[in-house]
């Protein structure tokens, strides 16, 4: 391996933990790995790695040269970006991860249309509401609505997503149509919360420049997107959700606006990925893709 190789090959290694996750991420052998960092030790004549059985840590020498490992490596890749066509025609595997309804509903519908114009990337796509840990789980990029949990991620934002509080015809034509805020301390919701942050998601109106939480009752309580559009169709309670994930319901009439006169605020939608690295340029590519369809999607 030569020495750019290796420098990648440690970095990984502390970042997972894992000689084999690291190797197995850049499709090297487990002994190649070892003795790559073994060679890098004896070079510089101090111990990088300790060693468990179920463990690699870096030492603390190994912890000082890590940093100067992920500022050199950074440099590194901004250099040969600038110097060859790499940014016109990126190539290598792209590792991302969507929230479900923006796959199925946003960027897989017109994925097709990212790879006639970046035929070289090969995309591995993983979906679900759950945190991702970007570099022990090699992803690349996520999308993720709403308020950002980690300030060590670098965030590019997409969209502003206009919200809708909605409900089905059965379950106002027996508990009444909401139309005041103040209403529905007398109805019920359907609950959500996110793995991430544990609580319940309350009903919110934009009223007098403030943003104001109302929470109604509500005797089930869901995790998951689609989840939380089934309950509602069935007459659980109301709802507040993104518009485009219910347009085809309202225009069906299976289930009804209510309130629309009070402003929900929007959710915003962003890019995420690791700042300790820099930006490769499919990933790069990726993002711009991402707010080109986003902003024809959801018009500022």
């Amino acid at each position: 391996m030569d020495k750019f190789d290796t420098l990648q090959l440690f970095t990984r290694i502390v970042e997972l933990g894992s000689f084999s996750q690291a190797a197995d991420q850049l499709g090297i052998p487990r002994a190649t790995a070892s003795n790559a960092i073994k060679e890098l030790e004896g070079q510089l004549g101090c111990r990088l790695l300790e060693r468990t059985t179920r463990h690699v840590r870096a030492s603390h020498d190994g912890k000082a040269y890590y940093q100067r490992c992920v500022y050199i490596l950074a440099e590194l890749n901004d250099a040969e970006a600038a110097l060859r066509p790499v940014v016109a025609k990126p190539r290598g595997i792209l590792r991302i991860d969507l929230q479900g309804t923006h796959a199925s509903q946003i960027v897989l519908p017109q994925l097709d249309e990212f790879h006639r114009r970046y035929p070289d990337i090969e995309m591995i796509i993983s979906s679900g509401d759950r945190l991702v840990d970007l570099v022990r789980e090699g992803i690349d990029c996520v999308v993720r609505a709403g308020k950002l949990q980690d300030s060590s991620l670098v965030a590019r934002h997409l969209a502003h997503l206009p919200q809708v509080v909605c409900a089905s015809p059965d379950y106002l034509a027996a508990f009444g149509v909401p139309e005041h805020p103040d209403d529905l301390e007398r109805h019920q919701c359907v609950n959500f919360f996110s793995t991430t942050g544990g609580l319940n998601y309350p009903i919110e109106f934009i009223i007098n420049n403030e943003r104001r939480a109302f929470s109604p009752e509500g005797w089930v309580t869901v995790n998951e997107a689609e989840n939380y559009v089934i309950c509602a169709l069935r007459g659980c309670g109301l709802v507040q959700l993104p518009r485009y994930h219910v347009e085809q319901a309202l225009a069906e009439g299976r289930l009804v606006e209510v309130m629309s006169h009070w402003q929900s605020p929007a959710i915003a939608v962003s890019a995420l990925y690791t700042q300790n690295r820099q930006l490769s340029p499919r990933v790069r590519v990726f993002i711009d893709w991402l707010r080109e369809i986003y902003s024809a999607r959801f018009p500022a």
